[in-house]
């Protein structure tokens, strides 16, 4: 497995900091027309200068919504800030996704210190912790053996891993349909325990400046709750803050692999195509929901080609789009609601036999 601190390798990506032992690119490969047609148009070049916009426009409206909220000063109407800035947490973690994936600099060390400063610094969030996790995903997605996202944890993908519970774990799964969006308020707080569980698996000057940065976010938060707020109005924000912070990051990776196939863990290996393409599903839109949904509604063409930037991800999808009706391969594009029902459905079918 790659270390923690590589970028999120691409296939079609021959720059980047890791290559796979199997190439899909090769001649013959269902995927090599499709690849040879994106680098054509130049969709795999780096968009720099969009993200140095994205990120300055972020940061600027981070640092007003902090002002307006020390300016309000020890008052319940601070809460109203809390959606704002969730919004913008949750726009801070994707530029660190896209970090982590070389998305915006070919340049390893460049990607490194934007996701250090995005996740670990702006959002107390363990790049390292989440790097780690989602190159497993992306190699083997919806894969019941070799993707994390599936694996059995609070939730469970499969009536096997559902037959398996016990105890609470047992009523967890029987109703985890509905109770997956009031878990989601959880995420925030959770992803904060994770990177620091996850500092003890890192190399020693790693885990030094991880454990440093995680610190300076802890420290600085409640520096500036505790400094504008009494404590209880503190407390509160802080949780209101992470529990909309974790919905809407949750929202937005939701839709992407719930209720798609499964590979069989003891069937024939999937082709790169294959074994993307049939695991994810997009979400049909407007700008507002590409927005919403941090570019990853292209959820088909980003785990094609990880490394391209979010603004390419729409202009790849009708080649993507083409290519696979050319070839019978199904494509699944669906609203944002019905990407939900459908992720649910699958969360209800699975614990059906425990019911």
């Amino acid at each position: 497995m790659p270390q923690a601190t590589a970028t999120v390798a691409d296939p079609a990506d021959e720059s980047g900091p890791e290559r796979p032992a199997e190439t899909p690119a090769a001649a013959g490969s269902d995927f090599a027309p499709l690849l040879r047609a994106v680098r054509g148009q130049g969709l795999l070049e780096r968009r720099t200068d969009r993200y140095v916009l994205g990120i300055v426009a972020n940061l600027l409206a981070l640092t007003a919504v902090i002002t307006g909220f020390v300016l309000l000063g020890d008052t319940w109407w601070s809460l109203l800030l809390t959606l704002p800035m969730a919004v913008l947490w949750t726009r801070t973690a994707f530029v660190a996704h896209d970090a982590g994936h070389a998305q915006i600099s070919a340049d390893r060390r460049t990607s490194k210190l934007i996701g250090l400063v995005h996740a670990n610094l702006l959002l107390g969030m363990n790049e390292a912790w989440w790097n780690d996790k989602h190159i497993r995903h992306h190699a083997n997605p919806n894969h019941i053996d070799k993707d994390p996202d599936v694996g059995v944890g609070a939730l469970v993908w499969t009536q096997k891993q559902a037959a398996q519970r016990e105890g609470f774990s047992r009523w967890l799964t029987r109703n985890q349909a509905r109770l997956f969006f009031p878990m989601l308020l959880l995420e925030g707080v959770a992803l904060k325990i994770y990177g620091f569980q996850f500092l003890r698996r890192q190399p020693l000057r790693e885990r030094a400046v991880s454990a440093l940065l995680l610190t300076a976010h802890v420290a600085l938060c409640a520096t500036l709750l505790l400094s504008t707020l009494s404590p209880g109005k503190a407390i509160v924000f802080a949780l209101v803050l992470h529990a909309l912070f974790g919905l809407h990051l949750g929202m937005a990776f939701a839709p992407n692999h719930k209720g798609m196939e499964m590979p069989d863990p003891d069937g024939e290996r999937w082709g790169h195509l294959q074994r993307q393409v049939l695991t994810s599903r997009n979400v049909r839109g407007t700008v507002l929901t590409d927005w919403f949904l941090g570019g990853l509604n292209y959820q088909i063409e980003h785990h094609l080609f990880p490394s391209m930037p979010r603004p390419s991800l729409r202009l790849a999808q009708p080649l993507v789009k083409a290519h696979c009706s050319t070839i019978g391969m199904p494509y699944a594009e669906t609203g944002l609601i019905e990407s939900y029902r459908q992720a649910l459905s699958h969360m209800h079918e699975v614990g059906e036999p425990l019911r």
